[in-house]
């Protein structure tokens, strides 16, 4: 629909296929997102707040504008990207009030020239931008723009929106053409000088990120522990075929590249990453959407290098995926980006905050073979070292980063062209755009029905588009139009286009079953197992479902056997439970008898849900009973 775009959107583009609506225009009024969303706002973000004062990092600006810095500073080089995600989040969620004091401290420790980073530049300290490979100082002015830029569109221009404009433009006068060639070894500064060129309508910020983008693959930091790759700092990122290092480093670069493609109309750009989605996806990811099976660097494998009970999977890799989808998706109208946004906001983003949002996983693996410890709730944890959720970490880049993409969530939900409107991820939720607006009611992902009625519309025929999930192949999902017929559709795009009335209402009908699923057999690692999905909800075994104290890796299952949903939202497959018995040597002969197993049915529980309920072993691939040797 011809519209102006909202102003209170966290990624506006200028251009491309689809144009996204605002915070203003997208309301979560109930089910499965609303539910996580009030959580978020009730209580993580404060949890977040409380947790950077007590470990002194939000100090760390108070410290640097009296003089003791050195001594007193507190956290890792980059803690103070943190504090800018939060103060992002608390701009995006409405009603929050952000304390005045905190962003009048970081302020007053903004130096006269623009350079703002507590790590670095005072006495004591390194000089500025001597360690561009791991100093992260550009990668904290990424954030810092950000959370301006939200304060700017949510909330009208303030004081943070300043601090964050004076950081751009010391970075233009440091960073320029002319001036330090250098890139940061963490990408997020390029994706965030682009909107801020869109907000204030500045070309130097544009150009700025395009010179980052060009920069990148000249080899400029160095060897390093992990080699060039693991900063993408091997190839120019037109030449890379699949995205590889660092996974979030690796996605913060793409989404940047995105968008500077879009700005300058450049094509081939944004087709370079396109092609490095395309083959990422493919051979990189794990089921649950998840991305990066190295712990050592939090990095890409190989391809097919998907370990279930190695894998990485950090929680930061999943939200930047997301943002990288989200901007594919509106550059090309492709669903194909949404169905993996969808993917990794239930099975990434929704797993890592516990029920009661007070504490996170930072890594998602998919194996837990020992029974984890619960972490004391006044003590923060190494990252990945946790073995259940930690009230907060040493490095607590994910809690933020749930909390600011939670915040901003509706804008996630739909979009507009000159033809009407789309629908790309489902919630019980309000639409008001341009003349249009839609009640969506539905209690996905728990049942795949999703009613949209029209309580307004402009007199001229326009387009619903209603994207039908990827998962449901092979199965039959059927639209409703507003007279009554009814067709199947298959995955991709459901449209109706007609003069809609008040009271008109559309129905998607989604497969929502639970169906086994194999893998690639090239992906050694799970060779003989399956895994089961249920709409866009993985599931796993959870030893505290399992009879006679049982761990999750005494089951083998029967994909033969057609698993069963439940009102509760579980899945009942069958299988075996065995415990094989111990040996001198653990390989038997290959004809040796398989271990007798005691058939049942095995409860299986949504991915994300998992160990809430207290210390537990699970996995999401379970062997078969045919697999036994």
């Amino acid at each position: 629909m011809n519209k102006e775009l909202s102003t209170v959107l966290p990624v506006a583009p200028t251009r491309g296929r689809l144009r996204p609506l605002g915070l203003d225009e997208v309301r979560i009024t109930g089910g499965f997102w609303a539910a996580r969303r009030h959580v978020n706002a009730t209580v993580s973000l404060d949890h977040c707040r409380d947790w950077m004062e007590r470990v002194g990092w939000t100090g760390n600006f108070r410290a640097a504008v009296e003089g003791r810095i050195q001594h007193d500073r507190r956290g890792r080089e980059f803690a103070d990207s943190d504090v800018y995600k939060l103060l992002e989040a608390m701009s995006w969620e409405t009603g929050y009030d952000i304390d005045p004091a905190l962003t009048e401290a970081i302020g007053a420790a903004q130096e006269a020239d623009g350079y703002l980073n507590t790590a670095y530049g005072r006495p004591g300290q390194q000089p500025r931008y001597s360690d561009l490979a791991w100093g992260h100082e550009l990668y904290c002015y990424g954030h810092l723009i950000q959370a301006g830029v939200a304060q700017a569109r949510a909330r009208g221009e303030g004081e943070l929106t300043k601090i964050a404009r004076r950081a751009a433009d010391h970075v233009c006068a440091h960073f320029g053409a002319r001036g330090n060639q250098g890139v940061c070894g963490h990408p997020e500064v390029e994706t965030a000088l682009v909107e801020l060129a869109r907000l204030t309508g500045h070309q130097r910020y544009l150009d700025q990120a395009a010179l980052f983008i060009d920069r990148r693959g000249q080899g400029t930091l160095g060897d390093g522990e992990f080699g060039r790759a693991y900063h993408q700092d091997d190839l120019p990122v037109r030449k890379a075929t699949v995205l590889r290092g660092h996974a979030v480093r690796a996605l913060y670069l793409a989404a940047g590249a995105v968008d500077v493609a879009v700005e300058t109309g450049d094509e081939d750009l944004l087709a370079a990453v396109v092609r490095q989605w395309e083959t990422t996806v493919a051979r990189r990811t794990y089921l649950t959407g998840g991305m990066g099976s190295h712990h050592r660097d939090e990095s890409f494998g190989d391809d097919f290098v998907l370990p279930p009970d190695r894998a990485y999977s950090e929680t930061c890799a999943g939200v930047a995926s997301v943002m990288l989808s989200w901007r594919l998706l509106l550059a090309t109208g492709e669903p194909r980006f949404a169905d993996l946004a969808e993917r990794t906001l239930f099975n990434v983003v929704a797993t890592s905050p516990a029920e009661d949002g007070r504490s996170f996983f930072y890594s998602n693996t998919l194996h837990r073979r020992r029974r984890g410890t619960v972490p004391a709730a006044d003590a923060q944890m190494p990252r990945a070292e946790s073995s259940l959720r930690a009230p907060w970490f040493a490095v607590s880049c994910c809690p933020t980063n749930v909390a600011r993409t939670l915040a901003l969530l509706p804008g996630y939900l739909a979009t507009t062209d000159d033809h009407g409107l789309q629908l790309h991820q489902y919630a019980d939720a309000e639409i008001t755009t341009g003349g249009i607006a839609l009640r969506i009611r539905t209690d996905y992902p728990s049942d795949g029905r999703v009613t949209v009625r029209v309580a307004r519309s402009p007199d001229h025929p326009w387009t619903l588009s209603l994207r039908v999930p990827d998962w449901a192949e092979g199965a039959t999902a059927w639209l409703v139009d507003p007279d009554g017929g009814r067709r199947a559709v298959a995955p991709g795009t459901a449209e109706v286009t007609r003069v809609f009335r008040p009271g008109d209402e559309t129905v998607l009908e989604l497969p929502v079953r639970p169906r086994w699923l194999g893998a690639d057999p090239r992906v050694d690692a799970i060779r003989g197992t399956a895994a089961i999905q249920r709409g866009p909800l993985v599931y796993c075994a959870e030893s505290v479902d399992l009879p006679h104290g049982h761990e999750a890796d005494a089951v083998r299952v029967d994909p033969s056997a057609r698993p069963e949903g439940r009102a509760d939202g579980s899945v009942v497959v069958a299988g075996e439970i065995s415990a094989p018995a111990d040996r001198p040597w653990p390989y038997p002969p290959y004809d040796a008898p398989p271990t007798a197993g005691d058939r049942t049915g095995i409860v299986l529980v949504p991915y994300h849900s998992w160990a809430n309920r207290g210390p537990s072993t699970m996995r999401v691939w379970l062997p078969t009973v045919d697999s036994a040797p």
